[in-house]
């Protein structure tokens, strides 16, 4: 893998020149106050691209995608706070423009000044971001592209997927890989090729079929596999137990059976769960064992036990990699399994690596010390993706 990057691109000089950003924004907001950023953790990842651009005299253009917006303005997906935030992050404004390659945005890039940093609109109110036409995305890709000299990436949260910004606009500028993307691929290639042993993978979040190739693919890697959250009660429910209104995924049931036989002692499950009446912070709970799930309880967290049983084998790790919460860490009855287990994970006598999304909001909100960990990824899908052998569009393009 050889690609040019950042240090590549200042070392040619770039007073004076419009570099493009690819940044990952997508930042989680406070659902009950408009605007209010509750992790500003991306925003942050991305400041030494932009600090040493701008500092070098770059005029530093800044783009990003934010939700699910479809294809058209949402005000509920707009960038506006995220701009706020970046500026108080910088210590100077950061311009806004109120859209992605229209009026607002051609006449921001033209008033530009050298060491000042211009934010764009969110690029999905596009629909030439996300098309799957080769036609629509190029479209959308020259307009973009000409706002700029040069195109760095630097948002390893969307290098899986191949959306305008990330595949196509690289293709017509000089393009260099930010220092996070670089960071990334180079602790996720440690973990994958030539991970020091024991090596320890936790894997958490909803859904077995999310997880299903990752699975496949370090099960042979590994020496344990511990596996928490809702996607528990599928292997649990394969094993045997019932799970009561636990999440299930039914048809995934089959094959959790086939991984549990194939794998042995090496995927390692719950023993006890935190059991709730509904899905809320007020709920009534308690901790049972896995065989002793009440039929009108859903398990919301793993418990005590299980805590012990997976910082046990987290404790002789020399290589963790953990992805997806033990459970509903967002409400306080049933944070402690997340928390117990990412404690266990700081105490290692190794190198760990917190897959992104859901996992590195957790060791947020829950106030562990980030530095304890080895590695925090920006990107919980493009680490999945990379760990199952997938070609990433987005690095793919940095490569050409």
């Amino acid at each position: 893998m050889i690609l040019k990057t950042l240090d590549d691109l200042l070392g040619e000089g770039v007073a004076g020149r419009r570099v493009l950003v690819r940044a990952d924004l997508n930042v989680p907001f406070d659902k009950k106050q408009a605007g209010v950023i509750t992790d500003d953790g991306r925003i942050r990842a991305v400041l030494p691209t932009v600090v040493a651009l701008r500092d070098a005299g770059a005029r530093v253009i800044v783009f990003s995608h934010l939700g699910r917006p479809k294809g058209a303005p949402d005000p509920a997906f707009t960038l506006d706070p995220v701009a706020t935030r970046m500026g108080e992050l910088l210590g100077a404004p950061v311009i806004f423009a109120s859209d992605t390659v229209g009026p607002a945005a051609s006449a921001a890039v033209d008033a530009l000044l050298d060491g000042q940093v211009l934010l764009l609109e969110n690029l999905r109110f596009n629909a030439g971001e996300t098309s799957k036409d080769d036609a629509a995305r190029g479209e959308f890709a020259a307009q973009l592209a000409a706002f700029g000299d040069a195109y760095v990436d630097d948002a390893f949260g969307a290098v899986h997927r191949k959306h305008a910004s990330v595949y196509d606009v690289p293709a017509l500028l000089p393009h260099y890989a930010g220092g996070l993307v670089l960071r990334e691929l180079e602790v996720l290639k440690k973990v994958t090729e030539s991970p020091e042993q024991p090596y320890v993978v936790v894997l958490g979040g909803s859904k077995v079929s999310d997880k299903l190739a990752v699975i496949k693919a370090l099960l042979p890697k590994v020496d344990k596999l511990l596996v928490g959250g809702g996607m528990c009660f599928t292997f649990l429910k394969a094993q045997g137990h019932e799970v009561g209104k636990s999440l299930l995924e039914a048809e995934m049931i089959d094959t959790c059976r086939s991984l549990l036989e194939s794998a042995g002692d090496r995927l390692v499950l719950p023993v006890d769960v935190v059991a709730a009446s509904s899905f809320a912070a007020d709920a009534s709970f308690d901790t049972v064992d896995i065989s002793d799930i009440p039929a009108d309880r859903l398990g919301l967290d793993i418990g005590p036990k299980s805590v012990a049983l997976f910082a046990e084998a987290i404790g002789g790790a020399r290589t963790v990699f953990w992805n997806g919460p033990m459970g509903v860490f967002e409400l306080a009855p049933f944070a402690a399994g997340t928390l117990g287990v990412a404690e266990a994970i700081t105490k290692i006598d190794g190198f760990s690596v917190v897959g992104g999304g859901d996992s590195a909001a957790a060791v947020r909100t829950l106030g562990l010390d980030e530095s304890a960990f080895g590695h925090i990824s920006t990107g919980g899908g493009a680490s999945l993706e990379y760990l199952e052998g997938k070609t990433l569009p987005g690095v793919a393009a940095l490569e050409k």
